[in-house]
Order: structure tokens, then sequence, then C-alpha cells
């Protein structure tokens, strides 16, 4: 019982000491096609995505140059981000759930925030 309130008392610090990590970072809106909408949160390496009241950690993959790609290998949850736009997928069922998805920084010329201490962006 001790040890199983222990394994239990540890899972929870750790998903609270994650949730705090997340807490004191600025919150990104994307803004895409069609009116939809999805917060982030986090860094270059790591973000929480915010989906339609839900929330997500994706990871940061290898992805071509100029391009960020952040994926949650269990929800589906596929997020690429490239210098003007930025698309979210779900590869689980097959489908783009958002395109065309700039932030306000974005809207007025700006590069993408989460390129701030990621490889040098080269436009063409």
């Amino acid at each position: 019982m001790k040890k199983n309130l222990l394994a239990i008392s540890l899972v929870l610090a750790s998903a609270l000491g994650a949730a705090n990590a997340f807490a004191d970072e600025e919150v990104f809106t994307w803004t895409c096609q069609e009116s939809k909408q999805f917060k982030t949160t986090g860094s270059t390496e790591k973000i929480r995505l915010t989906w339609e009241s839900k929330t997500y950690d994706l990871d940061r993959q290898t992805s071509l140059p100029g391009s960020l790609r952040y994926k949650n290998t269990n929800s589906g949850f596929d997020l690429v981000v490239l210098g003007n736009k930025a698309m979210l997928f779900n590869i689980k069922a097959g489908v783009r759930l958002a395109d065309f998805c700039q932030t306000a920084d974005m809207r007025s010329g700006k590069l993408p925030h989460l390129f701030a201490g990621a490889e040098p962006f080269v436009q063409n």
C-alpha cells in the first residue's frame, strides 16, 4: 500500500512540475483559416498545444531546413511551423486540423517566436 501511494505521489509531483514549467511562459495564440485557433507555450524544443480546450505536449522533431516540427505520437498531433504559417495535423486520423495559422507577430511580417534560438531560417 505504501509503495502504491509513493508511486502515485511521484507521478502527481512530476505532472504538476511539468505543468508549472509551462505556467510561467508566454501564451501565443495562433489564428487560422476557417476561424480555427489554438494556443502554444514552451520553447523551441518542447511546446504545449491547447486545441479545443484540451492540452497536449509536443516534442520537437527533425524537420526540413527552414521549418520546425512538433509531434505527440500518442494523440497524433503534428504541428509544422514555417516562416509565414503553421499547419496542425492529426496524423493518426490522417487529417489537417488547421491551415495557414499565424500569431499576431507573424501577421505583421515577423518570424514565428519558435524560431528564436532555432537553426537560422533562410528565406528563398
